[in-house]
């Protein structure tokens, strides 16, 4: 029964060092269970192989054959917002810049913005229309009375643009609103000759990290009419993937995200070409002579915030994805905010958020660290025991459960309690790695008595992994304070525990260090505690 336990509790401290592993050595950006149809359409191989819908075909027909980069043609038209300034060409609308007013692309002095369409990017003309397949920014004839627009809170401006292309006229407008990230768009479509043409809209973005991509990839993503929400890591992305029926497909990265969202149903592809991702929506329109034919979309370019995507339409919403324990990851966010908006600093409302979930698991806790000290105290008979019977395991076994049976101890009693805590650590993991609100968000912006820079940024990590291995040395007491393994395999390898999650620890987020740092502190408070309060030997039952 003993090994048993010590198995288990080895097992879940393996399976969090496995995961939290993974994710240092290969990190994901934030997936739903959908994104393993991808991989397997894909043919790369997962750690999982549960088969799903499909929805996503093996052949990007198509995805591969996008215009290549070219230089650009057109006069610039800006529309300025409180919350982004936009500039566009004459040429059809061609998006050239996005600049999210609210977010600095670093945190240096005089940073420039968040861009949300590179200089590599604006080269794959972004929102550009394609027709039948021919670029419209290149192949048309435009004209547009746009001129440059700033708007004030509340108001709004839609900029026409008209071309023609053989003969087919297209009149396009775009429409933006000063309190919002979506640019509605319609497209109207006159032929002279009856026929069906495929109109698609097109998106481009480079890295949306804002410089460190090891938590934070750059990657495609698209909500399937059968799926939820999937992303598609970039080195899928060579050959190109085309989804047949969707709802959305944008280019996102923890913080931000670029996305078409057609009206109704559309074929999708993704494709990353060189360092730029890039995404279309492919509608078949049909053509009567003479007859108008509207077709519309919206635009969202932005961050990921649970308030600007929660209104977004098609269902934009999956985008923000906290994973399987998405709702206590939602519940954890929702207290860290309010939180916050008491004491002003994210790293302080993360300890505090800690305090709280330590209070809430304290029952639990106390019952397992008591379990563990009345193991801790059987030790020495334990030991004698196994000297008294080392070749009959079984009757080894015998006596260890006749001694807990004595002392009235369930050596699974310091294990079975710390299973209930994983999914609340999961789910706060996946809500401090996904929430833009630690994005630039300072807990001690300076080294004490310096000028230099240090947890300035709870989304990025420790600079001079001061944090990490403060949390490793706390890994290590707790450790020490814990009983041994009696096998002594077992105890070589919980030796190194402390080491392997301190090394794995050095590059995550540092709000998340903050938080596991504080938990461990809390964890050895409340074991001295125990400890003084059962310092006497442990009695017979």
């Amino acid at each position: 029964m003993e090994n048993n336990m010590m198995r288990t509790l080895l097992a879940v401290v393996i399976c969090v060092g496995i995961f939290l592993g993974w994710r240092y050595f290969f990190p994901p950006a934030p997936q739903t269970p959908a994104t393993q149809t991808e991989a397997q359409q894909t043919g790369t191989a997962q750690p999982q192989s549960t088969p799903a819908p499909s929805a996503a075909t093996a052949s990007a027909e198509g995805a591969a054959n996008l215009p290549k980069a070219a230089p650009l043609s057109g006069t610039p038209i800006t529309v300025t917002t409180p919350l982004y300034t936009a500039t566009f060409l004459s040429t059809g609308g061609v998006l050239q810049h996005f600049s999210l007013n609210k977010y600095p692309l670093t945190l240096d002095k005089g940073s420039p913005d968040m861009d949300l369409i590179s200089a590599e990017a604006a080269a794959k003309a972004p929102m550009g229309l394609l027709l039948d397949d021919r670029p419209t920014w290149q192949d048309a004839t435009w004209t547009t009375d746009a001129k440059d627009a700033t708007l004030e809170k509340g108001g709004s401006v839609t900029l026409t643009f008209t071309g023609t292309l053989n003969g087919l006229t297209i009149k396009r407008e775009l429409t933006f609103s000063a309190d919002t990230y979506e640019i509605a768009e319609a497209v109207t479509l006159l032929s002279p000759d009856p026929k069906v043409s495929r109109l698609a809209f097109t998106l481009a973005a480079g890295s949306l990290s804002g410089g460190e991509e090891k938590y934070n990839p750059t990657q495609a993503a698209y909500f399937a009419k059968s799926l939820e929400g999937v992303a598609v890591s970039s080195d899928k992305l060579k050959e190109g993937i085309a989804v047949p029926a969707g709802k959305w497909t944008a280019v996102e990265s923890n913080y931000f995200i670029t996305a078409i969202i057609p009206s109704g149903d559309a074929s999708l592809k993704l494709l990353r070409d060189n360092d730029v991702t890039r995404v279309v929506a492919v509608k078949e329109v049909s053509l009567a002579a003479g007859a108008p034919v509207k077709v519309q979309n919206v635009y969202y370019m932005g961050p990921k915030t649970h308030a600007a995507l929660a209104t977004a339409p098609g269902g934009l919403g999956a985008a923000l994805d906290y994973g399987t324990f998405s709702i206590l990851a939602e519940a954890c966010l929702w207290i860290l905010n309010v939180l916050y908006r008491v004491v002003g600093n994210y790293g302080v409302a993360i300890i505090l958020l800690t305090v709280l979930i330590k209070a809430l698991f304290w029952p639990l806790s106390q019952k397992s660290y008591r379990s563990m000290e009345k193991m801790r105290k059987l030790q020495p008979m334990m030991a004698a025991i196994r000297e008294k019977y080392p070749d009959n395991r079984e009757k080894m076994n015998q006596e260890l459960m006749q001694l807990y049976k004595t002392y009235k101890v369930n050596p699974a009693g310091g294990c079975l309690p710390m299973l209930v805590q994983l999914p609340v650590f999961f789910g706060l993991y996946r809500a401090l790695l996904n929430s833009i609100e630690l994005r630039h968000a300072p807990f001690i912006t300076y080294l004490p008595f310096t000028n230099i820079h240090w947890l300035a940024d709870l989304s990025a990590k420790d600079p001079f992994y001061i944090t990490p291995l403060i949390m490793g040395a706390t890994m290590f007491l707790q450790q020490k304070m814990s009983p041994p393994p009696g096998d002594p395999t077992q105890a070589k390898v919980m030796m190194f525990m402390p080491v392997i999650f301190t090394f794995m620890f050095l590059g995550f987020p540092s709000g998340l260090v903050v938080y596991w740092l504080v938990n461990n502190v809390l964890s050895i408070i409340q074991q001295g505690l125990l400890r003084r309060q059962t310092a006497q030997p442990v009695k017979k039952g």
